[in-house]
């Protein structure tokens, strides 16, 4: 195995070799000798090592052009994943896109604030493929989780066979509250476009490692290093405010602060400020687009009952907030009343769908 290979199976071409050998320890191959192993045949209901890591390449990077938005274009071979709606309640119920030889590549695009570098969550993506000029493909892309690459939007296509492709990645504006320095930012839609040269032999020479011997565990491969921005959450402790502790929910982690005020954009001048941060196990990725809702009490009696709204801020980046008067001994009960609405990534795709209350003493 050329070290070339090796680097793009466990890091992705672009990346730091700082951790070039992070959880390969598996079987390296190439897709010329390898199809997409089975799935596992007890898979556990939670977050698990998946049974195989793909390589992947970067296309390309670009802004829109009013700079408001920067995204990253990468591909892959073509992959499974399961679609996921309010109305799932176990993988089975799932829309699972296998693998079965009509699509060339998986297509993964991520979005960020240029200025800040946080990745924007919730936003519709749509790409555009032409070749020499000429529209191939048009597709809005999934809302995506994965333990390598954290929130993202892909989908699998069909191409034309090997030459030049262009990719333009449209980029509506975020579903969500932004608030702070984000309140007047990322209301209209922007583009961007990179330059695609595929062909088929490039990627089947992007490796595979098989983790047999790791399937199933209750553990996830490490961030890729992309030299762009990720999903992963802030550190609590680099956030203004006071940091509680984490309130569990399956295997949902829920990273508790209150502020003395709400960020800009909020009502609530006089109150205080909850903020609750989604994050998945092993590698604190953002868990987005759930419906979450707080209940806090004080001497037995509820000082709020309500909804956590999605919010966007410029100093706290993606959580769940809204202006409640909290203090130190309350008692704080945080209830999914919808699970995660993003597609997964094997690994993921069991986890995340039945998330009791979670509670936590402030």
């Amino acid at each position: 195995m050329q070290r070339r290979q090796y680097l793009r199976a466990c890091l992705g071409v672009g990346t730091t070799a700082t951790a070039a050998t992070a959880g390969c320890t598996g079987l390296l191959e190439t897709r010329q000798v390898a199809s997409t192993p089975p799935l596992l045949e007890d898979r556990p209901e939670r977050v698990y090592f998946p049974t195989h890591v793909d390589g992947m390449e970067m296309v390309g990077r670009a802004r829109s052009e009013d700079d408001e938005y920067a995204v990253a274009v990468t591909y892959t071979y073509p992959h499974r994943f399961w679609r996921v709606d309010a109305t799932t309640e176990s993988v089975e119920d799932a829309n699972l896109h296998d693998v079965d030889g009509s699509k060339d590549a998986h297509l993964m695009a991520l979005v960020w604030d240029p200025e800040t570098e946080r990745v924007l969550p919730e936003t519709g993506v749509t790409i555009d493929i032409a070749k020499d000029g000429e529209p191939l493909d048009e597709q809005v892309i999934y809302p995506m989780l994965s333990p390598r690459m954290g929130f993202h939007y892909g989908a699998n296509f069909r191409l034309d066979g090997d030459g030049d492709y262009e990719v333009t990645v449209s980029v509506g504006a975020p579903n969500v509250r932004r608030t702070g320095d984000y309140r007047d930012r990322f209301e209209d839609p922007g583009s961007a476009t990179v330059d695609f040269p595929f062909s088929t032999e490039t990627r089947d020479n992007l490796a595979v490692e098989r983790t047999t011997d790791r399937a199933g565990e209750a553990a996830v491969p490490p961030v890729m290093d992309m030299d762009v921005p990720v999903g992963v959450s802030p550190d609590p402790a680099s956030l203004p405010g006071e940091h509680h502790g984490t309130a569990e929910s399956g295997d949902a982690r829920f990273e508790v602060l209150t502020l003395d005020s709400p960020p800009a954009g909020v009502e609530g001048e006089d109150a205080g400020y909850l903020a609750v941060l989604a994050r998945t196990p092993h590698n604190d990725l953002v868990l987005p687009a759930m419906a979450l809702s707080a209940t806090v009490d004080r001497d037995g009696e509820s000082v709020f009952d309500g909804r956590l709204t999605r919010t966007f801020d410029s100093d706290l980046g993606y959580h769940f907030g809204a202006a409640v008067d909290a203090r130190a001994g309350d008692d704080l009960t945080l209830s999914v009343d919808t699970h995660p609405q993003v597609a997964r990534h094997e690994g993921y795709e069991t986890a995340f769908l039945q998330l009791p209350d979670a509670e936590l003493g402030l």
